[in-house]
Parts: structure tokens; C-alpha cells; sequence
């Protein structure tokens, strides 16, 4: 065992990640490559999120949502294509991850994340990413990393506008991001703005896996039409 642990970090880093070095040091990129993350939603976000984390090195990832593909996904949702109509959208990140990274493993469940399922889906991850579209689903999702002791990664995009922030268990900031009440004006999305929002949430969990201090409880607040960053809380 001891043997086999020392070849591990030892081992060369792969082809395919050597451009990460430099930004990551060679132990960072190996832990990348041994965490277990969660990404809550296969749409708009979690389409980025997945593509992101796996060309990172990200390389055991679970998935959960149980919506299919409908033409209102295709103008901004990476996994959306016209051929994938009626496909569930679980299903069809499962195979964009088999066709970016075939060597990692990558759990899809076709289920909405419910209370009873909550606890399920994230065991065993190192933390979670929001990418759901509703306030009661990321509250739900908020208490279940709570309960559970990890850190969720929130995002949210709205127009040209997006926010993202690390949420720790405890720290209640999603109740201070959506009080009691709090409804959505809209569905209004941008093809551009779930990338920019997915790569924001990405960076913040790469720096969290990877063991670097992550300023918590803190919103920031991101104004493409303006070009504008605000960080709020």
C-alpha cells in the first residue's frame, strides 16, 4: 500500500494536463484528479460546470437532473442540440463526459433533487455546485450540504447578469440571497452569460478542492452590460 501511494504522487502528470501546470502546482492537479464533486442541474450551467471540471482534471463527478431537452434549452445550454430534443438531460451529460474524459467516473442520476434524495446524492463528495433554475430546489440543495458538513458553490444567472458564491455549512447565506418570499421576476438567459457564471463557480472550487483559501459568505455580483463586478455581503 505504502509502495503503491508513493507511486501515485510520483507518477508523471498526464499530456493532457500539462497547460495547468504553472497555474497549479503538480500536487494540486494530482488532488483535482482524487476529489468527488457534485453538480446539481444538467442545463445551462451544468453543462459548462461539467465540461470545465473534467478538462480540468476533475475526475469523479455526480450528476442529478430530471428534466429533458426542449427547444427553449438551445440558445444558451451547452449540451443543447435539436437531435437531443426529449433527451434527458442526465443522460446526455453522461455521454458529453464519456466523449471529453472516457477514464473518468461520472455518476448521472435523472432525478430532481428532492429532500429524500438529497442525502444520497452527495455522499462521499467533496462539495457541491448549484446549477438549478428555482429558489426552492438551491435552499433545499443549501440545507442538504449543511446537513451533510460541505461547501456548495452557488450560481445563479439572470439576463446579462450573473452571481456566484461559496456557501459553508452553517453560514445561512442562502437565506440571505433569497429571504422568505423571494420569487423570480423571470427566465430571461443569454447564450453568453452561463459560461461566464459556470467559469466563475469553476474557479472557485478548483481553489477549494485545492486546498487554497476561498473568501466565504460573499457574493459577487457580475453586470455584463455594463461590465461591472460588485462584490456584496
Amino acid at each position: 500500500m505504502l509502495e503503491s501511494a508513493k507511486s501515485a504522487e510520483t507518477a508523471p502528470i498526464a499530456e493532457r494536463f500539462i497547460r495547468n501546470l504553472g497555474a497549479l502546482t503538480e500536487e494540486e492537479q494530482r488532488l483535482l484528479g482524487e476529489k468527488r464533486v457534485f453538480i446539481a442541474g444538467c442545463g445551462g450551467l451544468g453543462g459548462y460546470l461539467l465540461e470545465l471540471l473534467l478538462r480540468l482534471g476533475v475526475r469523479r463527478i455526480v450528476l442529478a437532473d430530471g428534466d429533458v431537452f426542449e427547444a427553449s434549452n438551445l440558445n444558451r445550454q451547452l449540451l443543447a442540440t435539436p437531435a437531443l430534443l426529449g433527451t434527458a438531460k442526465a443522460k446526455a451529460a453522461k455521454a458529453r463526459a464519456a466523449a471529453i474524459a472516457p477514464e473518468a467516473e461520472v455518476v448521472a442520476h435523472e432525478v430532481f433533487l428532492t429532500a429524500d434524495k438529497a442525502a444520497c446524492l452527495l455522499a462521499g463528495c467533496d462539495a457541491a455546485l448549484d446549477a438549478l433554475d428555482n429558489i426552492e430546489s438551491r435552499r433545499l440543495l443549501a440545507e442538504a450540504c449543511a446537513a451533510v458538513g460541505i461547501p456548495l458553490i452557488h450560481g445563479a444567472i439572470h439576463g446579462w447578469t450573473a452571481q456566484v458564491a461559496l456557501c459553508l455549512p452553517g453560514d445561512r447565506l442562502m437565506d440571505r440571497l433569497y429571504p422568505k418570499g423571494a420569487t423570480l421576476a423571470d427566465k430571461a438567459s443569454l447564450a453568453f452569460t452561463p459560461p461566464f457564471c459556470a467559469a466563475m463557480q469553476t474557479a472557485l472550487c478548483v481553489r477549494l478542492l485545492c486546498g487554497r483559501e476561498v473568501p466565504a459568505g460573499r457574493l459577487w455580483f457580475v453586470d455584463l452590460l455594463d461590465m461591472e463586478m460588485t462584490g456584496i455581503f
